[in-house]
């Protein structure tokens, strides 16, 4: 069961930049940075605020490390800006079959790694009204990587 919107992932050419101006604009702080190789991107996490089941909300900032990244292909077509919504839930596994049930196509085979050692998963943007859609579970707060 989805629990809440874990994210929003915006896609920047200057993490750096980007990152001051939210905290400039809006006085949000870093919780997390990592370099996620295989996603080819350097990202951070920017906590909004904590959700009543124990999470909390982020802004996702991802400047890709390579052209060739989705991330890199995405801005190079769109520019800037929102690049996908992602939703809380504690069975990333058990949702996306769920979810691959109702003839929503899942982008990958097998939740992958994703940010402090979530769990991850994308949906097909084409099935979900133009919106790419990620589902995602947050590692034990003893796991997470900070």
């Amino acid at each position: 069961m989805l629990t809440r919107i874990d994210h929003i992932g915006i896609a920047c050419f200057d993490l750096d930049r980007t990152v001051e101006f939210y905290r400039a604009t809006y006085g949000f702080e870093v919780f997390h940075t990592e370099v996620n190789e295989e996603q080819g991107v350097r990202e951070a996490m920017l906590k909004i605020n904590e959700t009543s089941d124990g999470g909390a909300s982020y802004l996702q900032l991802l400047e890709p490390t390579r052209e060739d990244s989705a991330v890199g292909k995405w801005l190079a077509k769109n520019g800037e800006g929102v690049h996908h919504i992602a939703f809380g839930t504690a069975d990333v596994d058990g949702d996306s079959e769920g979810i691959r049930d109702k003839g929503v196509r899942v982008l990958y085979d097998e939740p992958r790694r994703g940010s402090m050692g979530s769990r991850i998963t994308f949906l097909h943007p084409k099935d979900c009204h133009g919106v790419l859609t990620e589902l995602v579970t947050s590692a034990p707060p003893a796991d997470q990587e900070h």
